[in-house]
């Protein structure tokens, strides 16, 4: 009798290989972590990118409904068909060759669905701007205002609010030269376009430090698609990589203490400059996480293990963090304690508790808002929300992955109301309310991860009660627990799991990825359809109309019926 493998949460977490023979493949470079995560990377980057190309010959009005409705359907029919490839060659794969390359076959369909949903709401966008060069809402309010200082700072001249992220202006600007003869106005629709597909390959990337390929699209992935913004894609997009890039980081710390010298500092330096092109891309995010933040740090810090070399890990962090982005940190330290922000929104009119779902600046009509609860005001969502969140913090508090995206939830929520407390003696909103945001990805992300943390208990519960059990014979080098002793066991193979999970993740993705989609389909109702609606009644640089304006006709200015819906 052979004895019982060894086993675990790593070897049953799916996407996870507890053996590097599954990823052996040609190429030395191509056998290390590394090499699989650029050959990840290559393929998330590239599936975003298919789904936009294909829109583009898509012949629709985009501003007729029905076209609307055959666009999203033709979006999804390509999505669907893609993907199922991407599941198919699992299936292959684990089929083929005792099933010697199914965790690289999976590694790449993760991500690539991970780039496909993305690349999906990016060829959302590209059908509601057929046939107008402009960005949504034209050079109406914060689109005009990022064309104009764009093109400011690209042509040596000072933008027009020097606490303004400087990132995208700079990439607007230098873009616009390369692509666009210096049109940041044009430039900034092929930006919002490819912004939107980058979500998801980067998202799935940031998480990827923390978890396995299946988990990272499941339980990093998946919450991060509540917030995808085809508008401005930036800002949203530094949120859902800063929450896993700061786990990531905190981890780091904690074992910083049995590091050796020379890979301590380069993680702290990486992930210092990291941080640092963030906080230059998006500012807000920081201050609503940094109290949580540094309670986990300090909870982590290595004390007893190495205080020298996690001091060092802090410092060569915080100095690399300075190179990148010191100077714009002094420019916020120094303006942004005289910026005031008095533009009073729909969201500041409403329950401060409530943060479950945001309407944006331009809600259109609207009923009771919040909408009412079953359970004193609060419903059912929030309720599973709630519980999620304690059962995450009851299975994983000793856990930096867990404590740390608590603490940015309460950071979060403790400054939205201290902000929210001082508006009527201040009369300045301060932006409170774009906490919505954080507090609801980073609830979302702990009602996943207790799927997670679920997962990892049965796996111990499994091996402990296996320590005595009868002997079976050897595991599959892929991993994967034979058929005849899962049957034994009475458990599903670990290929099943991964195939169900990722066939559940394509329709959830296609779902989700089509209904925020369709909120950027033109329409005048006040609501964000109003923005690409704008960009096709503003009249082109060279005196035309957009192909589809309605009536064939525009104006300098576009439609402005969206102000009578601003409160």
């Amino acid at each position: 009798m052979r004895p019982v493998p060894p086993s675990g949460p790593a070897a049953n977490a799916p996407g996870r290989s507890k053996s590097s023979h599954a990823e052996r493949v040609p190429g030395r470079a191509l056998r290390s972590r590394g090499g699989l995560l650029v050959l990840e990377a290559a393929v998330a980057f590239g599936a975003a990118l298919v789904l936009p190309l294909l829109a583009r010959g898509l012949k629709l009005n985009p501003l007729n409904r029905i076209a609307q409705v055959s666009g999203l359907a033709a979006i999804q029919l390509r999505f669907a068909l893609i993907g199922l490839l991407l599941i198919g060659a699992v299936v292959l794969a684990m089929r083929l060759r005792g099933g010697r390359h199914f965790d690289l076959a999976t590694r790449l369909a993760a991500a690539g669905l991970a780039g496909l949903a993305s690349g999906f709401v990016a060829a959302g966008a590209v059908v509601a701007l057929l046939g107008t060069p402009w960005p949504m809402f034209g050079l109406n309010g914060d689109s005009g205002r990022i064309v104009e200082w764009a093109h400011a700072v690209a042509n040596g001249q000072p933008s027009g609010s020097p606490v303004y992220p400087p990132m995208p202006l700079y990439t607007l600007g230098y873009y616009a030269e390369w692509f666009h003869g210096g049109n940041t106005a044009y430039a900034f629709k092929d930006l919002q376009i490819l912004g939107a597909a980058a979500f998801g390959p980067l998202v799935y990337l940031a998480w990827r430090l923390l978890l396995s390929p299946v988990r990272a699209l499941a339980f990093g992935v998946v919450p991060a698609f509540a917030l995808i913004d085809s508008y401005k894609p930036y800002s949203q997009t530094v949120l859902v990589l800063l929450v896993p890039v700061l786990v990531a980081m905190v981890v780091a710390l904690r074992s910083s203490g049995t590091e050796g010298w020379r890979p301590l500092l380069l993680k702290g330096a990486g992930f210092g400059a990291v941080l640092g092109v963030l906080f230059l891309t998006y500012s807000g995010w920081f201050l609503w996480s940094a109290a949580g933040v540094l309670f986990a740090a300090l909870l982590y810090f290595p004390w007893k293990t190495g205080r020298l070399k996690g001091a060092a890990f802090m410092g060569s962090a915080l100095a690399a963090f300075l190179v990148v982005a010191g100077r714009y940190l002094m420019v916020m330290l120094k303006e942004g304690q005289t910026t005031k922000d008095y533009n009073f929104r729909f969201d500041n009119f409403t329950d401060p508790a409530y943060y479950l779902m945001w309407r944006t600046d331009m809600p259109g009509k609207v009923g009771d808002w919040p909408p009412p609860g079953e359970f004193g005001g609060v419903g059912l969502f929030a309720l599973v929300t709630f519980v999620c969140l304690g059962a995450a913090i009851w299975l994983g508090l000793r856990k930096p992955l867990i404590v740390t995206i608590a603490a940015m939830f309460v950071s979060a929520w403790v400054m939205r109301m201290y902000i929210a407390s001082h508006m009527y003696e201040t009369q300045t909103v301060q932006l409170y309310t774009r906490t919505n945001n954080q507090l609801l990805y980073c609830g979302l992300i702990l009602c996943a991860l207790v799927a997670h943390l679920v997962s990892l208990k049965l796996a111990e519960r499994r091996t402990a009660s296996g320590a005595g059990a009868p002997a079976v014979p050897a595991a599959p080098s892929d991993g994967a627990q034979s058929a005849p002793a899962a049957v034994r066991a009475g458990l599903p193979g670990r290929e099943g799991a991964v195939i169900g999970t990722l066939c559940a993740l394509l329709l959830l993705l296609g779902t989700v990825s089509s209904s925020m989609s369709d909120r950027y389909m033109p329409a005048q109702d006040g609501t964000y359809r109003i923005l690409p609606w704008v960009s096709h009644t503003i009249r082109q640089q060279d005196g035309k109309c957009p192909k589809f304006a309605p009536k064939g006709e525009c104006s300098k200015d576009g439609d402005q019926s969206w102000l009578s819906y601003i409160r």
